[in-house]
């Protein structure tokens, strides 16, 4: 009876032992990563860590495993992104919500056994050869399309609804759901099928023609803008359920020679796609300028140098459209509303400090899809930007 009782003991010591090292090596296994918001309203933000900081948890635990929760315990949605596609991932992307002025703690840990949740909302990008060449990319909130090379060709050929531009066309969502694939398909069969918002997601009535559209670049000389035709090739970096990355390239353009390299990213839940164009030039270059369309002068601009956010609030059909551009101060030297009676010659200008590599972010929100009902939010929602982007969220990890 004693020998039995001497063993149980044993047993049970070694279950608690047991379980002490699963809960030891459980939180040996846990990295905590704090981030602040030093702004005073709250934000909604995707997060990256570079792998290069994760290299003390990557040692013990694979990528595959890796999970995060927030500071109440629930699995957030992730993800990986290899920039420079050498099969080994670069940053790894989670979403926050912080209110003003604080601070959350998330926690990083491996669980291979729990599946990453699903989210219901993504971003997505690709080329769609079923429309000539345009490539395209969207969020939950917001939708984008530029013009590729066949579409040049047909443009340049007389090609009936064929575009030859750099500027870029954007499409009016009230939708979380994507768009792109549906409305692709729809064309197939009817040539304006997403130019009606017959299906209550919302259409593309916005016509860039050789203007800037909302984000175009160019290089303003003597009052006229110089600009690039369509881009010549494509490269999908990512698309997943937090960011979409995607490179387009453009043959030399302008006086100057300039070759471009644009490289476009959309976050989920933001209004706003972030440009980075790397350029080459075979003559000094005067600027590189950022543009909005203008389209018949209409609308109402508002310039704020002294910030880095710029406007434009027009009427299209029967409801209004935010367009606007959000850049560094510290590169702006000028910028104007500049009115042609030229077809699509009038636009916003911001005109930038030559360098080599420009970075801006462009962006739009339409009336109808609720967020904005007046100009006012919608130069709210432009000022919020300008502060994100001189304050970024600060990144801890412990």
């Amino acid at each position: 009876m004693k020998q039995n009782m001497v063993i149980v003991k044993k047993s049970i010591i070694r279950v608690i032992c047991a379980i002490g090292c699963i809960s030891i090596n459980f939180l040996s296994a846990q990295t905590s990563v704090q981030v602040k918001n030093n702004l005073d309203f709250s934000r909604s933000e995707v997060v990256a860590i570079p792998v290069s900081d994760l290299k003390s948890f990557l040692k013990k635990n694979n990528e595959a495993a890796l999970r995060i929760n927030d500071g109440n315990g629930n699995p957030l949605s992730l993800q990986w992104i290899d920039y420079d596609s050498d099969g080994k991932n670069d940053e790894l992307l989670f979403q926050v919500h912080i209110d003003a002025k604080k601070t959350n703690i998330y926690t990083l840990f491996a669980d291979a056994k729990n599946q990453v949740p699903e989210s219901r909302i993504s971003t997505y990008s690709r080329l769609v050869p079923e429309r000539a060449d345009d490539y395209t990319w969207e969020n939950d909130k917001v939708a984008f399309r530029v013009y590729g090379p066949k579409g040049q060709k047909e443009a340049l050929a007389g090609v009936k609804g064929s575009t030859l531009s750099s500027g870029v066309d954007i499409w009016l969502k009230r939708t979380d759901q994507p768009v792109i694939n549906k409305w692709y398909k729809g064309y197939l069969t009817d040539p304006v099928y997403y130019h009606k918002d017959t299906r209550g997601e919302g259409y593309d009535p916005y016509h860039v023609g050789d203007s800037r559209g909302t984000g175009g670049v160019g290089i303003w000389v003597n009052d006229q803008l110089q600009v690039s035709q369509n881009f010549v090739s494509s490269k999908t970096i990512a698309e997943g359920p937090l960011r979409t990355v995607f490179e387009l390239t453009y043959s030399p353009w302008s006086e100057f020679g300039v070759k471009e390299t644009k490289r476009i990213s959309l976050d989920l839940g933001s209004h706003f796609s972030k440009f980075e164009s790397q350029f080459e030039a075979q003559k000094p270059v005067p600027n590189y300028t950022v543009g909005i369309s203008l389209h018949k002068n209409e609308g109402l601009t508002k310039l704020n140098d002294t910030n880095g956010y710029y406007l434009h609030w027009e009427k299209i059909d029967d409801a209004f459209v935010g367009e606007g551009v959000v850049a560094d101060p510290g590169i702006v030297e000028k910028s104007v509303a500049f009115k042609s009676e030229t077809p699509d010659q009038s636009n916003l200008l911001v005109v930038t400090k030559p360098q080599k590599k420009l970075t801006y972010y462009a962006g739009f929100a339409w009336q109808k899809a609720g967020e904005v009902q007046t100009q006012e939010d919608w130069e709210k929602m432009l000022q919020k930007q300008a502060q994100i982007i001189a304050n970024p969220l600060s990144v801890k990890i412990k």
